[in-house]
């Protein structure tokens, strides 16, 4: 049996205070094993990111870009080698696992223009002779917390950026996923990065502790459920820290009435039950305006979903695969029998559906639930499987009031035709991310991702221009050089522009 080890200080490290199992969810066996960190490894690793800072910091802007267009290409060159980590560990089919990688690059190909995002200002003249220029240094050690359902381009959405920033960083990925993770970190040393630098520890809560308590780290950015959010947050700022905490999502979109039906039902389709639902974008929640409109996008979806194909990584006719592990798989099957327990009609009931020759894995098929109410239990709570709830809403106003009333704002999207509909609805919806047409708007990498209201915690989003702002601290300086032709008095008032 492998074991998943760390990356510390350049090297691989399997110090371990247990070992976990990590599962293949398309047989349900388990497939290696992953070294649990005791808090010593965590603290070597922060060490050595610690003793490493100060030359990097140092290191030109353009020397670190390098590194970075070096690394964009082994992880094309590396990408079927990746998928497949991915697909054993995670279950996402290859056609989904190379989209993720796909989305990962790009915020490398972000990172790629360190010399530029790092730029800061410059005044001439600000006062007679003053010049007065600002600019933006690293903060140190910085940390990662990654999820299960995204192990490469979560992880990418952090590092690359605050590596070229200057920073030190290290990582504490999924446990349940961690090989993806771990090879593409490795990359980076081929890629010419020094021992020290970038760092991965493999741990459960005793290693996050760790890096939210150590004075050293001095930003963590955690991506996961809202519950663990709030407590990273909290931690992590009581402890001095910068933290940005992306938490859970229940993503709702309305379908008007002058919609394209065959446009919405494919975006459904794919939004809803692609990634088997484990997205914090995926649209779980469909709100149709008026029952003409539900009875016909409950119809056309059933219609649909049966031509739907689940079935193992490897196979790129498969549309999703297996959830995590089995406990979510019972996770996702309670919500579904809750809510028929609670009065919703089960169209499509994903609970007893098995893949031939994989029955021991844990699937969950594309299910669909019609007559939902904001009340049920199912509603409320964030499913994170195949699983899509239909609700019935008299007006778009009643559509957008529910969105607006949920603990989430993370994503949304409207179906329509009507332009004044839409820009109303992009302008008042209170939520972070917003798609029109559009079932899963993830910003591209030059702009931000992040929701609202308990979709995160924290003033800044993830990547792009917000996350050149959060691996960074601005720094301005006002200067003047004495000359025999300037001399001035003592002045006591606040200086100003004369």
């Amino acid at each position: 049996m492998s074991i998943v080890g760390h990356f510390i200080n350049g090297a691989s490290n399997e110090t371990h205070s247990r070992l976990q199992d990590i599962y293949n969810p398309a047989t349900g066996e388990v497939s290696r094993q992953v070294a649990i960190a005791p808090k010593t490894t965590v603290e070597d690793a922060i060490s050595a990111a610690h003793a490493a800072f100060p030359q990097w910091r140092d290191t030109p802007p353009m020397k670190r870009a390098r590194i970075m267009f070096r690394y964009k290409q082994l992880l094309e060159k590396r990408a079927d080698e990746i998928c497949r980590l991915i697909g054993q560990e995670h279950g996402k089919i290859v056609h989904d696992a190379a989209g993720e990688l796909q989305r990962g690059i790009e915020n490398v190909e972000y990172a790629c223009g360190a010399p530029e995002i790092l730029k800061g200002e410059f005044s001439k003249n600000v006062g007679p002779g003053i010049n007065s220029w600002s600019d933006f240094q690293p903060l140190g050690v910085v940390a990662g917390i990654t999820p299960f359902n995204f192990p490469a381009m979560v992880p990418l959405w952090m590092y690359p950026l605050a590596l070229v920033c200057g920073n030190t960083f290290v990582l504490k990925p999924s446990e349940r996923d961690p090989s993806a993770t771990l090879y593409i970190g490795q990359l980076l040393k081929e890629a010419g990065l020094p021992d020290g630098v970038f760092n991965i520890v493999n741990g459960d809560k005793e290693a996050v502790d760790t890096l939210l308590t150590d004075k050293r780290v001095k930003a963590v950015s955690f991506v996961g459920s809202t519950p663990v959010a709030q407590y990273i947050y909290a931690t992590a700022t009581a402890n001095g820290k910068r933290c940005q905490a992306l938490g859970g999502a229940k993503n709702h979109a309305i379908v008007m009435p002058d919609a394209d039906m065959e446009n919405v039902v494919n975006s459904l389709l794919g939004a809803a039950f692609g990634s088997s639902g484990e997205r914090c974008m995926a649209l779980s929640v469909a709100v149709a305006i008026g029952d003409d409109i539900a009875d016909e996008l409950v119809s056309q979806l059933k219609d649909r979903m049966s031509s739907l194909k689940m079935g193992v990584y490897s196979d790129k006719n498969n549309d999703f695969g297996p959830v995590i592990t089995r406990e979510h798989q019972q996770k996702v099957f309670g919500h579904i029998t809750s809510a028929e327990q609670q009065g919703a009609t089960i169209v499509v009931d994903g609970r007893k559906t098995q893949v031939s020759g994989y029955e021991n894995g844990f699937f969950v098929g594309a299910t669909l639930i019609d007559n939902v109410t904001t009340q049920m239990d199912s509603y409320q709570a964030e499913i994170f499987g195949p699983v899509l709830q239909v609700i019935r809403a008299k007006s778009m106003q009643e559509a957008m009031d529910m969105i607006d009333e949920h603990e989430y704002g993370n994503g949304t999207c409207i179906y329509t035709r009507d332009g004044e509909a839409a820009n109303y609805f992009a302008d008042y919806i209170q939520v972070g991310m917003v798609g029109i047409n559009i079932p899963l708007p993830v910003p591209v990498s030059y702009h931000s991702f992040g929701g609202w209201k308990n979709s995160l915690f924290g003033d800044l989003h993830a990547y792009g221009p917000d996350g050149v702002r959060f691996y960074t601290r601005r720094k301005t300086i006002t200067q003047r050089w004495p000359s025999a032709n300037l001399r001035e008095g003592a002045e006591f008032s606040m200086p100003t522009m004369k």
